[in-house]
């Protein structure tokens, strides 16, 4: 039961981490970004489950900040033909960090990425008192 309460509590430590980087992350696009053209050069489809349906596509593009260009996987997971442009966002301190102009105006930061490790690490401390609970009685007992 010990290592299952270990295996949690990383759980619940990597749920915080990824919540806060991608809020950050969106926060970073909204404060700081700036507007590129991306021209989609090509996309591969996604299988998904057992291989044997398709899941989606993976497309990259590339764009040119500040005199140089740069080739990037395109947000999404929606074809698009080669040469589409497609308006989207990124930031001048790292410009591998793209979203479409379309998918980041209905994104926000927001509390909610933090629901579900909440959730985990008030079932952590459950666990963790009945199972210092459990190991006082043993030792009452014995």
């Amino acid at each position: 039961m010990a290592l299952g309460l270990v295996g949690l509590a990383v759980l619940v430590v990597i749920l915080f981490l990824a919540g806060a980087h991608k809020n950050s992350q969106i926060t970073e696009l909204r404060q700081h970004g700036v507007p590129v053209e991306v021209r989609v050069s090509g996309c591969l489809g996604l299988l998904g489950g057992s291989g044997s349906n398709q899941a989606g596509y993976s497309c990259r593009g590339t764009f040119t900040l500040d005199g140089r260009s740069y080739n990037e996987v395109v947000p999404g997971n929606i074809l698009h033909p080669p040469g589409t442009m497609l308006r989207a966002v990124t930031v001048r301190s790292d410009p591998h960090l793209l979203d479409t102009a379309r998918a980041l105006a209905n994104e926000h930061s927001s509390p909610k990425v933090f629901i579900l490790p909440a959730v985990l690490l008030a079932v952590f401390i459950l666990l963790a008192v009945a199972l210092v609970l459990v190991h006082r009685r043993r030792q009452r007992t014995a």
